[in-house]
């Protein structure tokens, strides 16, 4: 039994409907790992106040998104040594919540935001390059310059994502097993990746599947509304990246 409720090909991409933990042993090798995996903090704690240095972040207020168990529990340890095991890279926001070895790359999202929400998110990475940080203005709902709306509670910009690729240049087949609603396969899109994508949710899934399918139908249907491109630094400072 493969756990695949549904699937669906769009141009490059091949989206799962299904349980990553049924699904992610039948798949093949991957060039890398991008995905944002639910934490386990719950969105309780997300409606916090919390400000500093908060690593994995915090989500959207607790009542902004219909209930769902989006965040109940984080994927079980089997999930993410599984990740590692079937790609060459990973990239993992919030990492600093699961047993991962040390890391020489973090990526840091540094959100130049106020108030209820973290200030910046972590990602973990296998990547042998120093810390880097971009710098991109949201809060939680809309970006600065008018980025889409959020459509699931995660949900990161397309800008950071699309940065997130540039850190690996020569993965030409990238995996999100916690698909959610799409950006990372959007992303994938406007970089000409090839992209396999699962999600349990069918709300998500079809969301998903809208949103790539416009990325292939317009492949700069988001260049007006992004307003200037986020700034990436060195966490330490010394000369962007």
């Amino acid at each position: 039994m493969t756990g695949i409720r549904k699937e669906v090909t769009i141009g490059d991409c091949r989206l799962i409907l299904g349980d990553c933990r049924e699904i992610l042993p039948t798949l093949g090798h991957f060039d890398a790992v991008l995905t944002d995996p639910p934490y386990g903090i719950g969105a309780d704690a997300a409606a916090s106040k919390v400000s500093g240095f908060q690593g994995g972040g915090m989500k959207a207020a607790k009542g902004v998104y219909a209930a769902t168990d989006w965040d109940a529990a984080p994927p079980a340890q089997e999930v993410i040594d599984l990740m590692r095991e079937i790609s060459t890279h990973q990239i993992v926001f919030g990492g600093n919540y699961f047993h991962l070895p040390p890391s020489k790359c973090w990526l840091v999202w540094d959100k130049q935001t106020n108030g209820g929400f973290a200030d910046c998110e972590l990602a973990w990475t296998n990547l042998n390059k120093p810390v880097r940080r971009i710098v991109h203005m949201w809060n939680g709902m809309l970006r600065k310059g008018g980025e889409e709306r959020n459509e699931h509670p995660t949900q990161k910009p397309l800008g950071v994502m699309q940065w997130c690729l540039t850190h690996i240049p020569q993965a030409k087949t990238i995996l999100d097993p916690f698909m959610g609603s799409g950006t990372t396969g959007v992303a994938c899109v406007k970089a000409g990746r090839t992209f396999v994508g699962i999600e349990r949710e069918p709300s998500y899934f079809d969301i998903a599947c809208r949103r790539i399918q416009k990325a292939v139908d317009q492949p700069d249907m988001f260049v007006a509304a992004r307003g200037p491109e986020p700034v990436q630094q060195p966490l330490f400072g010394g000369a962007p990246a």
